[in-house]
Parts: structure tokens; C-alpha cells; sequence
């Protein structure tokens, strides 16, 4: 029938209109007075600033607290300071660790970088991770419990229902590596 819609294209229509509208309502975050966090009797309330007012601006996310922080960072839409004290000198890592060589997820990626352009290595290291490699046995379940990782994720970084953010990197043949065996290319390269 001329202008119609296929249950196929109105099934896409549908999930696409839906996936606009739920990020639109995700992202309508709410006033201060009405969060459960801040007094709403409080004059300090009207001095801060509104998180519609300060997040709607930066690049969304779908999930956590809809802003996507890393891509916000490296489009200069946020600059974060390095510390409160005046001359203190960032130390960048621009290094990939992989992570959960056995098992039958994909292996963790974690990227240096893009924690080093927030946080000093003093946050990590040494009391949540050794800074030695093999030095550090990770635990889902201890992450989940807010322990390791779940100090950030979950709290303050996306969440740690995002699993593919982390274990990002594909299994050779689905297969688990030894710490001898060659890792795919894309895992030595970085790129995905």
C-alpha cells in the first residue's frame, strides 16, 4: 500500500522514537530541593547550580547519570583541576592493561589515560591496586560490593551494568589466553 509503514520499518520507527523520548526523560535530572540528597530548606540550595543546568550541556550517555565524562573531557567541554593546590603537576599514563587472560568474557581493557586525565595515581595505587604486575586478584564480587573498581563505578563512573565497557576486548577464537599466548591485534594496538 502506497504510504504505509511495514510492521518492520514501524517496529524501527517505534524503538527509535522510544529511545529518544527514554533518553530525553533520563536526562531530566532532578532540582536539587527534589533529590533526597540536598535540604530543601537550606539557602545553600539556591547558590548551587541545577544538574539540568550543568550536565544537559555535555555529551549524553544512556545509562549512570547520562553524561558520557570521558568525551566531555576530551572535547574540552570540562577541565577539570588536578588539585587544589596551585602548581600540581598531572602525571598522564597513556598506558592499556588487559586484564582476565582466563575466563570466558571478553578481557578487560583498562585504559591508564583516561583515569590519569582525572585522578593522580595516589587515588589507585597503592591501596585499592598494587602497582605490580599479577599483584592484584580482581573479584566481580568484590567490585559489585563497592571494592576495587566499584569505588568509582557504580558511584560516581558509569555503572557496572555497562559490562561490555570494561570486558571489551574480543577472545581469539572464544577461547581463554595464557599469559604466553599472543593477544588479537586489536588488543596490542588499542584500537577496537
Amino acid at each position: 500500500m502506497p504510504g504505509s509503514i511495514f510492521p518492520a520499518e514501524r517496529l524501527a520507527f517505534v524503538l527509535a522514537a522510544w529511545l529518544v523520548a527514554g533518553t530525553a526523560l533520563a536526562r531530566d535530572w532532578l532540582p536539587l530541593a527534589k533529590d533526597g540528597v540536598h535540604d530543601p530548606k537550606s539557602p545553600a540550595v539556591r547558590q548551587l547550580q541545577e544538574p539540568r543546568d550543568a550536565l544537559s550541556v555535555l555529551p549524553a550517555d544512556t545509562t549512570g547519570n547520562m553524561v558520557r565524562w570521558v568525551e566531555a573531557l576530551e572535547k574540552g567541554a570540562i577541565e577539570p583541576r588536578a588539585s587544589i593546590r596551585p602548581g600540581t603537576k598531572v602525571q598522564i599514563l597513556d598506558q592499556d592493561i588487559l586484564m582476565s587472560l582466563k575466563g570466558g568474557m571478553p578481557i578487560v581493557r583498562f585504559p591508564h589515560r583516561q583515569h590519569t586525565l582525572w585522578l593522580d595515581c595516589s587515588n589507585c595505587h597503592e591501596q585499592l591496586f598494587k602497582s605490580q604486575t599479577g599483584a592484584n586478584k580482581l573479584s566481580m564480587f568484590q567490585i559489585l560490593q563497592g571494592e576495587q573498581c566499584g569505588v568509582c563505578h557504580g558511584a560516581v563512573a558509569f555503572p557496572l551494568t555497562e559490562c561490555n565497557r570494561c570486558h571489551s576486548v574480543p577472545r581469539p577464537n572464544g577461547r581463554a589466553l595464557s599469559p604466553a599466548a599472543p593477544l588479537p591485534p586489536h588488543a596490542k594496538t588499542g584500537a577496537k
